[in-house]
């Protein structure tokens, strides 16, 4: 049925799946939506991909007739404690014949009451969709269709149609139905691969912000376009760039410091994951370990992972930068040296089974190796100095 969540798939909770959906629309990133429904990153993409992007009317406004799933659940103890109907009507504030029903209904043959497969079937049981206006019109979707491959937009689509069929009310169609048929393959109407018809060409559609509406995950964060003109060009050594290498399912993670001038690499020690304080305290220890003098500057992309960062400037005394959203080549030296720890760390892998003197042996032999950049020198022959200071 779908993602599976307390034994059981989350479809049949729209409930749930509302709090994601607004989660979204509200202008949330995934990882942040999937709080409250507790459950991954992973899942929460899913759910978008499935839908297309487009929020579900079901559960959005539950109707209060309907048994919640925590009224379920307080049914299913109230009964195996032998409560009688009046007693679990007057607990979850229904009346007896509404119990009744619900046991009458829901109950599986052969076993007693219980809150999943009861709110599993019930959910079932309550899906009665309408037939898409595209999928049951066979002449008004051919137009939609031969409009979309012209590239025409829906809403010129849906403006059109009032122009060349003024008196006929069956050639009308609302730009968001066609938005819907679409992006909501389980309407059955138009062939998701004419998405690429669309302006966009995107496979699911993407949820409508106003400006500023979009939260920022890191706070007051100070752009790459401030960083002093030293930085720029690798005059001065003590500035840094940083970033995170991610292993299997995105579970495990190892943090990268790479310094702009001599090409010396640091590897962070991340064991019990990378959310925002354990990579505030394993990023702090490790900069403490250099000199002042190479204590410049950070340039970080804009992981939520560094949401702590003001943190770790006022510990280790470095000023950090954030690059512009998607702009990798902003950190160019350090997009390079993650290609080279890849020979180490292959994607796909975990992790976390690598220690700290892990690390520190695969940072050595990097600083050890030769660059074609600094003339065949290695990183550790030109800073080694600083490091003794």
């Amino acid at each position: 049925m779908g993602v599976v969540m307390a034994g059981y798939s989350i479809y049949v909770r729209p409930d749930l799946l509302q709090l994601f959906w607004a989660g979204m629309q509200a202008g949330d990133f995934i990882t942040d939506a999937v709080v409250p429904i507790n459950t991954s990153r992973r899942t929460g993409r899913r759910i978008l991909m499935e839908a297309g992007g487009v929020r579900p009317r079901r559960g959005r406004y539950l109707k209060g007739r309907c048994l919640t799933f925590g009224q379920r659940e307080e049914v299913a103890v109230l009964r195996a404690q032998g409560c009688s109907l009046r007693q679990i009507g007057a607990a979850i504030g229904r009346s007896a014949s509404t119990v009744s029903r619900e046991l009458r209904r829901n109950t599986k043959a052969g076993s007693s009451y219980r809150a999943t497969s009861a709110h599993a079937m019930a959910y079932e049981r309550a899906s009665r969709p309408k037939p898409a206006k595209l999928h049951t019109n066979l002449v008004l979707r051919g137009k939609v269709e031969d409009d979309l491959k012209k590239k025409y937009s829906p809403e010129q689509i849906a403006g059109r149609l009032l122009v060349e069929f003024p008196d006929e009310l069956e050639m009308r169609v609302s730009p968001e139905t066609i938005y819907q048929s679409l992006y909501v393959q389980s309407r059955g109407a138009l062939k998701r691969d004419l998405t690429l018809c669309l302006r966009t060409g995107r496979a699911v559609r993407h949820p409508s912000r106003k400006t500023g509406q979009r939260k920022n995950r890191i706070p007051e964060m100070i752009n790459i376009s401030e960083r002093p003109p030293e930085v720029a060009d690798r005059s001065v050594p003590g500035h840094w760039e940083g970033d995170l290498i991610i292993g299997k399912g995105n579970q495990t993670a190892i943090g990268t410091l790479v310094e702009r001038t001599t090409n010396y690499t640091m590897l962070v020690h991340l064991p019990d994951g990378y959310k925002a304080e354990q990579m505030r305290d394993a990023l702090t220890a490790k900069i403490k370990t250099l000199p002042d003098a190479l204590r410049h500057s950070l340039t970080w992309d804009q992981g939520i992972e560094m949401q702590d960062w003001k943190t770790v400037k006022v510990d280790t005394g470095i000023d950090i930068y954030f690059c512009d959203p998607h702009s990798p080549w902003q950190r160019g030296i350090n997009e390079n040296t993650n290609g080279l720890l890849r020979q180490y760390f292959p994607k796909g892998t975990d992790l976390s089974i690598h220690s700290a003197a892990d690390l520190d042996w695969v940072a050595a032999e990097l600083n050890d190796r030769p660059r074609k950049r600094l003339e065949f020198r290695k990183p550790i022959e030109l800073i080694e100095g600083l490091l003794l200071q």
